[in-house]
């Protein structure tokens, strides 16, 4: 298995973390189905989502699979007066991963991560390694510190 930039990040900084492989279903991309296939339960595989605040600019949103983004939360928190997921036409251009494979690690640029408080009721959370079909788990404090991720309450 060829090494993503996340995970090349975390090698560099001795974060301690697993790899989780699992087959893509390309007609099913979801969170949930992620959380099934590789059989960890959904509220503690987190998904990266790509938004765009209207003052700030380009920002990372990190919920658990099982809930929404509270878009109204979210622009609070970055202060934003609203915010707007990304198209997903504009996600490789702008992270240089693709939909499915989209990591909070390693983007093109340093993007704010915003990162769900629920991630603290974990010892190990999953994200995306960076590409589709692999995962990795890790403590959400070594991602936080990672990414400078700002934990808050971002979910409906």
């Amino acid at each position: 298995m060829a090494k993503t930039n996340a995970v090349r990040l975390l090698d560099r900084e001795g974060i301690r973390y697993q790899l989780r492989e699992y087959p893509v279903d390309e007609s099913d991309l979801s969170a949930p189905h992620v959380a099934e296939a590789i059989g960890i339960p959904p509220e503690r595989v987190f998904k990266t989502l790509v938004v765009r605040g209207d003052r700030t600019g380009v920002l990372l949103a990190c919920i658990p699979a099982n809930m929404e983004l509270d878009l109204k939360a979210l622009a609070a928190a970055s202060g934003n007066k609203g915010v707007a997921l990304v198209p997903v036409k504009e996600v490789l251009g702008l992270t240089g991963y693709i939909r499915g494979g989209v990591s909070p690690l390693g983007t093109k640029k340093a993007y704010p991560l915003y990162l769900d408080e629920t991630a603290d009721l974990w010892d190990l959370i999953s994200v995306s390694a960076g590409a589709r079909g692999l995962q990795m788990l890790l403590a959400p404090g070594d991602l936080a510190k990672m990414t400078g991720a700002i934990m808050c309450g971002i979910t409906a």
